[in-house]
């Protein structure tokens, strides 16, 4: 099997990796490099440093590194995010006088100016033609604006979670996963949607990242977990599930007697 050199390169905090071939350029991890995209000219930070993968694990076509990141670069990057700035102010007014019912959210400029992307929420379609209009006579450039949903709305604000850490979304997740309420019916999580939604009001990302150990589980055990909230017997007397733990496969029993015990699946009869 045939093997390609390729390095993981973003272009924005917790975006997308995507891979390019280093060819003869000294790369390593955390170095600035400019590529080229169907965007253009890129600038773009080197997250996964050289590593061999098999050609046929590769998505066609594979484009080179252009070059390494200069001092100029690094400060065209920093001149492009103050003019992104002024741009979401006046995109902002354009949108106000035009009355649309839109919320901005971020603008991005390109690395070489070439376009400017305005990205936005709204319930429905948006006429936005005008808008464009006024955009592009302001600007002089290529104006694109873009609707997003709220999950990449909250990725791009970022913000704290209920856990008091800030969103895996805007921190380090390159792409959404599929999350289910099944998945939390497997870990047995209160399906109360404000427990188990993030602030983007869908379901929490890290809904996920254990449900693969859950799954197993429930594929290996031979006899079905106690339902929370049934009667049951036990050897220590009748009583009403509280409590199911998976990992260690015990159910907590309150006792019609008022005494609680944790006991294994194994020795819980539910009450016919």
């Amino acid at each position: 099997m045939q093997m390609k050199t390729v390095v993981g390169i973003r272009f924005k905090k917790a975006g997308k990796i995507y891979y390019f071939d280093p060819g003869d350029l000294v790369i390593k991890a955390e170095d600035h490099v400019i590529v080229e995209t169907a965007r253009g000219q890129e600038f773009g930070e080197v997250v996964i440093g050289p590593r061999e993968v098999p050609e046929t694990a590769i998505v066609a076509p594979l484009k080179a590194v252009q070059r390494m990141a200069t001092a100029q670069d690094e400060q065209k990057v920093r001149e492009n995010a103050a003019k992104e700035e002024e741009a979401l102010r006046i995109c902002g007014q354009k949108i106000r006088f035009h009355k649309l019912p839109m919320n901005l959210v971020d603008v991005e400029y390109t690395f070489d100016v070439n376009k400017i992307i305005f990205y936005f929420t709204a319930e429905g379609r948006i006429d936005f033609r005008e808008l464009v209009k006024d955009l592009a006579s302001v600007f002089r450039t290529r104006i694109e604006l873009r609707q997003i949903g709220v999950r990449d709305e909250a990725k791009m604000m970022g913000g704290i979670g209920c856990c008091g850490r800030s969103l895996c979304c805007s921190t380090f997740l390159g792409d959404f996963e599929p999350v289910s309420i099944r998945m939390a019916k497997e870990q047995h999580l209160s399906l109360n949607p404000t427990k188990i939604s993030g602030i983007c009001g869908r379901l929490m990302c890290c809904l996920k990242y254990e449900n693969d150990a859950y799954s197993s589980a429930a594929h290996c055990k031979k006899i079905t977990p106690p339902v929370i909230g049934r009667d049951v017997v036990t050897i220590d007397g009748e009583g009403k599930v509280s409590i199911v733990n998976p990992q260690k496969r015990t159910a907590t029993v309150q006792l019609s007697t008022g005494k609680t015990i944790e006991i294994p699946w194994e020795e819980v009869v539910e009450k016919e």
